[in-house]
């Protein structure tokens, strides 16, 4: 568990957890006088992939390397877009549709940043960051694959949709 400053002071925010994650609270937590703008993700487990109906995923992680890698990117997107608040939590477990499995706040002064942060903190974290996902189909079928699946689209591993402006 590491402390991220939230507001006028500091919060417990675990990066990776088994807990459902609490939207509404971490959102109420992120912000600052400071902030003119507040941009939350909230990447959610969706009902279908690859023409299937999803019943719900399940992650795993290298807890321990993949919170220190969290901090890493937060700390870095901190300084760079130079935010007021930074803030990201992975799901690890079953996490049913609708549920979220990953959030990212970000808030600065200006729409710019907060947007241009929260999107590199997600590319990021999806890409690097050392979690896996398994799909576990209605049909009783089940995929397990790195958090992203870019590859799906692109047609190599190497190779990712996503394009940040800043990277």
């Amino acid at each position: 568990m590491t402390t991220s400053a939230l507001c006028h002071q500091a919060v417990e925010v675990k990066f990776i957890t088994s807990e459902p994650i609490d939207l509404s609270g971490l959102l109420a937590s992120s912000h600052h006088p400071e902030a003119g703008a507040v941009v939350l993700f909230s990447g959610d487990v969706r009902d279908n992939n690859l023409s299937k109906r999803v019943s719900y995923l399940e992650y795993e992680a290298n807890e321990a390397m993949a919170a220190k890698m969290v901090a890493e990117i937060l700390e870095e997107a901190r300084l760079k877009w130079k935010l007021n608040i930074a803030v990201a939590q992975h799901r690890i477990g079953k996490v049913g549709v609708s549920e979220a499995a990953v959030v990212v706040i970000t808030a600065t002064p200006h729409r710019r940043e907060a947007y241009e942060a929260n999107r590199h903190i997600i590319d990021r974290i999806k890409h690097e960051v050392p979690i896996w996902k398994c799909e576990y189909f209605e049909d009783g079928s089940k995929l397990w694959g790195g958090n992203c699946n870019c590859h799906e689209i692109t047609g190599s591993p190497d190779k990712h949709i996503y394009e940040s402006p800043q990277s």
